[in-house]
This record gives C-alpha cells, structure tokens and sequence, in this order.
C-alpha cells in the first residue's frame, strides 16, 4: 500500500499532535497509509549524540524514507519564523537525493506551531517549502473550501496547518486546528493517489 511520509519535530507535543492527525487524514483516503517518523535533536556540543533509536514516539527518519513514499508531510515548530535546526539539519542531508531527482513530482504539505499568533508561522511553512521546492516536489496547501480556515481564532493558513501554543507552549491543539491537520493529511494524501 502507499504510503506518505509524515515527518515531523516536536519539542513540547504540538506538532507531534498535527502530525497524528496529518497521518489520520492520511488514513481517511482509501488505499494509503502514513509513515510517521521523527529527527533527533542537534546540539552545539560535537561530542553529544541522541540514541539511534529515539526512547518514545516515533522512529527516526532515514534517506529511504523518502525515496519509499508517494508524498511527505513535513511539521516543524516555528524557530523565529523558521523551521527548526533539527529539521534543516535533516534536509541538508538529502543532497544526493537532490542529485538524483529521486522526490522530483511527489507531492508535499507542511504544518507547524508557533507560541504567538504572530510567531512567523507563515514564514516557518515557507521555509520548509523551499528544500521541497529544490527537490522537485509539489506544494500542497489548504483550500478555502475547508470552513475553519475562515473562521478559526488560532491556527491555520492555505499554506498549511497550523496551531497557536502560547507563550509557555500549553495552549492545547483546537478542535479546528485539528480538523485542518486531518484535512491537509486527506488532500496530500488523494493528490499523491492521483499521481501514482
């Protein structure tokens, strides 16, 4: 069966949430299924290394990950309007997927979390779009016809799905924010089915 990655990094659960129902949006599309992998944390210590096999939650990404999917979902949370190092340090490594056109044609979507409404979430979808851009990929957002984009007061943006955290990082995930998620993962999911 199909599969699209949903490949996401979390540090206080947010995006970790958007990516469950990314992936059950993935779910909801008859004949596909989600992949659901995660990238260790980089630190400014050389010598500090996470475990090969991360304690909980989802096992982390590797090159065949990607080369094995109809699409990726990429989440992030937002780092001053961009995604995080640990997210960047992953796709800085895709080079020789780069080289060989492997994710040239396969359909991508973004989501993310930020701890204010204006805390660059716009901005961290785009930064993630462009290593999808320079790999070939094509860019899936939210339509308008999802209703919640209008009228959401957290999250959201044809851009992809979003949440709003708070300042501490506690405010949960809404019943909006997680109807987008489940939407984007759906669409994603149908517009790969479509391609293969």
């Amino acid at each position: 069966m199909p599969e699209i990655l949903v490949l996401y990094y979390s540090v206080n659960g947010a995006v970790k949430t958007l990516a469950d129902h990314v992936a059950r949006g993935v779910g909801q599309v008859e004949g596909m299924s989600a992949r659901v992998r995660t990238v260790p944390k980089v630190s400014a210590v050389s010598e500090a290394v996470e475990p090969g096999v991360p304690d909980s939650g989802a096992p982390y990404a590797e090159l065949a990950d990607l080369l094995e999917c109809a699409g990726v979902a990429l989440g992030s949370p937002t780092r001053f309007g961009n995604m995080a190092a640990a997210m960047k340090y992953f796709w800085d490594g895709t080079g020789s997927l780069w080289l060989s056109g492997a994710l040239a044609g396969k359909p991508a979507a973004v989501f993310s979390s930020s701890a204010s409404m204006h805390g660059g979430q716009e901005t961290t979808l785009w930064s993630m779009m462009l290593p999808l851009m320079h790999h070939g990929m094509l860019i899936v957002g939210l339509p308008y016809t999802e209703n919640e984009l209008s009228t959401t007061a957290g999250g959201g943006t044809p851009y992809g799905a979003t949440h709003v955290a708070g300042m501490d990082g506690t405010q949960p995930v809404t019943d909006a924010e997680r109807r987008l998620a489940t939407a984007l993962g759906r669409r994603l999911a149908e517009t790969a089915l479509k391609l293969i």
